[in-house]
């Protein structure tokens, strides 16, 4: 169901706006879940992933692989992490790339901006709690 009259719900027009986003609005469409103990601790849910990061993989033939995320591909979505390796024929190994909604993030690369992302988010998060447009996060 449609809620706002200034967002398209077409198909086409979406997949235009997701496959031909700029690199900005990728690295948000590139984002992942936090682990419980990531949402409990900063009160945020999900945020884009990044290089350093550390993740566990959720889904597919590389599942419950834990590794660093050695690059962030925003041109095809694709996320490279340690872990998730395949031998090619002439027995070189290459990453196999792995979609950010198929990964939790267990540990952050942090620095100051990210440490800033966090707290707008998880104030953005108490605001919409506190005038009881969502409930309280567990």
């Amino acid at each position: 169901m449609k809620f706002s009259p200034f967002v398209s719900s077409s198909r086409r027009k979406n997949r235009k706006a997701h496959f031909g986003a700029d690199s900005n609005r990728r690295q948000k469409l590139m984002s992942s879940p936090l682990s419980k103990e990531l949402q409990q601790q900063h009160k945020v849910r999900a945020m884009p992933v990044r290089k350093d990061d550390e993740v566990v993989i959720a889904r597919g033939k590389f599942k419950l692989v834990e590794g660093k995320v050695v690059s962030c591909f925003r041109k095809k979505f694709v996320l490279h992490i340690e872990g998730a390796k395949i031998t090619k024929q002439n027995e070189q190994p290459v990453f196999v790339g792995i979609h950010p909604s198929n990964v939790i993030i267990k540990r952050l690369k942090m620095d100051k901006d990210r440490k800033a992302t966090l707290e707008r988010k998880a104030r953005g998060a108490q605001k919409k709690v506190s005038s009881g447009d969502i409930s309280q996060m567990d």
